[in-house]
């Protein structure tokens, strides 16, 4: 009888093992970057209107009493109606309306749209162009290295709003009124992306000159991997870091580019406004007393770069070894 029970006892000490980590979600969860997140309630709130403004943004189409780009849909009989819950104000215009008879509300909900897309396309542009020149100037080297710098040197003695409205004007130039509102949206992507490339390629050339040295990428070398294959498998996931903090603090400096150039009249047309756009517009009707037509893009506009610049900053915070 105890003999058959020795087995049964020797089963029950082993000890058991310990589960397998789980899924990308869970270790993102326990990550250290999560921890910082957590503690930071200013992070949690920007973190939650960044969201909020890309979902309305995304949205826009279900949540807009009218699509202000369509002009069949415009009447000139309700221009400048007043917020609803003034003495003038008049259902459904929440925030009023414009001198068009557009519905602020809607029209700030589809600029949000154009200004995300024009800030995200130019940031994406911008990094995949620096991030390329980078890794060949670090990489390669010597003429090659020296060239690309020369180049990033120059460029950044030129504010970017500079070399965003040089490129701009020059486009327009070329082609003249022949450019309809999607063409001017990809002009205003290619200017605002030449103006940020520098950042992207002097922070990663950085980094690829620190790495190529190190025995990982001799070995990587050794095996007969192409160039390509070690600089963008195995150096640049080691630059990822101070990119993303580039890419989220840029992308607050591309959407305030982009409203820049259209309220100095060289972005997007009044047929297809952005932030920036409607409150060029609105600036027109400030002292007539039409004063929502500009305040309530002009707020919307603050918000969203005020959310993205302090997800930035605890973003470089959080990725910092030395502040950990």
């Amino acid at each position: 009888m105890s003999e058959a029970l020795v087995p049964h006892q020797a089963k029950a000490d082993t000890p058991r093992k310990r589960p397998l980590p789980g899924s990308w979600f869970a270790r993102a969860i326990e990550s250290d970057l999560f921890y910082s997140f957590r503690r930071s309630r200013l992070t949690m709130v920007a973190t939650a209107m960044t969201v909020l403004f890309f979902l309305l943004a995304i949205l826009a189409s279900v949540l807009a009493v009218q699509n202000p780009f369509d002009p069949a849909q415009l009447q000139l009989m309700n221009s400048r109606i007043a917020p609803i819950w003034t003495a003038d104000g008049q259902s459904p215009f929440l925030l009023g309306t414009d001198e068009q008879g557009r519905d602020v509300f809607s029209a700030i909900l589809y600029g949000l749209r154009i200004s995300l897309t024009v800030g995200v396309l130019g940031v994406l542009f911008s990094g995949t162009l620096g991030i390329i020149l980078g890794l060949i100037a670090g990489y390669i080297g010597g003429a090659v290295d020296g060239l690309i710098m020369r180049i990033a040197d120059v460029q950044l003695t030129f504010p970017a709003i500079l070399i965003a409205l040089l490129v701009n004007g020059v486009v327009k130039s070329v082609f003249g009124n022949r450019l309809d509102a999607m063409s001017t949206l990809v002009v205003l992507v290619i200017a605002i992306g030449l103006s940020f490339w520098v950042q992207y390629a002097r922070t990663v050339r950085g980094s690829v000159m620190v790495e190529k040295n190190k025995d990982y990428v001799a070995a990587a070398q050794l095996i007969g991997l192409p160039a390509w294959v070690i600089m963008l498998r195995h150096v640049l996931p080691n630059a990822m870091g101070p990119i993303l903090v580039i890419a989220t603090i840029n992308l607050a400096l591309a959407i305030i580019t982009e409203a820049t150039l259209s309220f100095l009249g060289a972005g997007m047309p009044d047929t297809m406004p952005s932030l920036g756009t409607l409150i060029r517009i609105g600036n027109n009707y400030l002292f007539a007393g039409e004063w929502w037509i500009v305040a309530f893009p002009g707020i919307a506009l603050a918000a969203l770069i005020l959310s993205i610049n302090l997800l930035g900053d605890w973003l470089r915070d959080a990725l910092n070894p030395k502040l950990r």
